[in-house]
């Protein structure tokens, strides 16, 4: 009997060995049969339709007609930097597209107008995204401008209006800051660099550095950027389907078709002026951003142009009820 326990026992035995034996060798067998298995259609439609690659810098860059030094490896590497962030950062550059189309028309004819290079639209995309944004700092608008500059310039700003938001307005003063400065320091590079720094803060590190070239200082690190971002936003944009971009014309944002009214007297209520055009106080503050306050004091009569959208462009809904 006892025999007989200990031969089944090592038949059991057997069993568990063969069992073990067999799992390693499938397993192995599986490990080979998916290093020699092809990739699946997925992943080949994947690597063909998204090609995460270096980008092609052009050999002809230059800022408002001043050449880059391209022979200079450093500067070819803060080159490179910009040209992969925002090409690769397509959700922002689509957007910088759609809108450059809508305000482009309206920047392009005030820098003509005042003899300041048409590059410089790409410095308020590199501002301010062409949005209404407000720094850290206070500077606001397109154009980024510091309420005493504002001021400084012929602006107003107060409480009630802001004519820094006013895109026409601001990129005039732009132009005017533009041309002072060009004028200071000789070339439109280091006018740039001195709209992002201040004047003051680039005479400064020209002083200390005792170079007298955008490209020969040591800068910090936003003002350091800020030309070569320009560089790359303006070939991206200028030439969108060479970096990947497929835009059509329905895609672009446009500007609204509109006309202007007259104020030259306080308005108690703009919700209540914008429902005699039959629009709302949402729609007149988004074509008058400028217009700070839900009403215009304006004790000295001033005659401010208000802007109005066509009829029928806007959906509208409960004006009046």
């Amino acid at each position: 009997m006892k025999q007989m326990k200990n031969v089944l026992a090592f038949i059991g035995l057997l069993a568990v060995v063969s069992t073990l034996i067999f799992a390693v060798q499938s397993n192995v067998e599986e490990e080979q049969a998916v290093e020699k298995e092809e990739p699946v259609a997925n992943d080949k439609n994947v690597a063909d339709t998204y090609q995460i690659s270096a980008i092609e810098i052009p050999k002809d860059l230059n800022f408002a007609g001043e050449d880059v030094p391209q022979d200079d490896p450093e500067i070819m590497e803060r080159v490179d930097r910009e040209f992969l962030v925002n090409t690769y950062w397509q959700s922002n550059a689509l957007l910088l597209m759609k809108r450059a189309n809508k305000y482009f028309p309206i920047i392009e004819p005030i820098l003509k107008k005042n003899g300041v290079p048409d590059d410089f639209k790409y410095l308020a995309v590199a501002e301010s995204g062409l949005e209404n944004v407000v720094s850290p700092a206070g500077a606001t608008g397109f154009w980024q401008i510091m309420r005493a500059t504002g001021r400084e310039y012929g602006l107003e700003v107060n409480d009630n209006v802001d004519e820094r938001y006013h895109v026409e307005k601001a990129t005039q003063v732009a132009c005017d800051y533009l041309n002072k400065w060009k004028d200071r320091f000789g070339n439109w590079t280091l006018t740039a660099a001195a709209y992002n720094a201040g004047p003051a803060g680039v005479q400064k590190y020209m002083g200390i550095q005792q170079v007298d070239d955008y490209y020969d200082l040591l800068l910090g690190q936003e003002t350091g950027r800020y030309v070569f971002r320009i560089l790359a936003i303006k070939e991206i944009l200028s030439h969108p389907e060479k970096y990947g971009f497929q835009l059509d014309e329905d895609d672009m944002y446009e500007k609204v078709p509109t006309f202007t009214v007259e104020v030259d007297t306080a308005v108690t209520n703009w919700a209540d002026f914008a429902e005699l055009y039959e629009i709302n106080y949402k729609i007149l503050k988004r074509h008058n951003p400028w217009l700070r306050e839900p009403h215009l004091n304006n004790a000295s009569r001033k005659k401010y142009t208000i802007e109005i959208p066509n009829k029928g462009v806007y959906r509208v809904g409960g004006v009046g009820k």
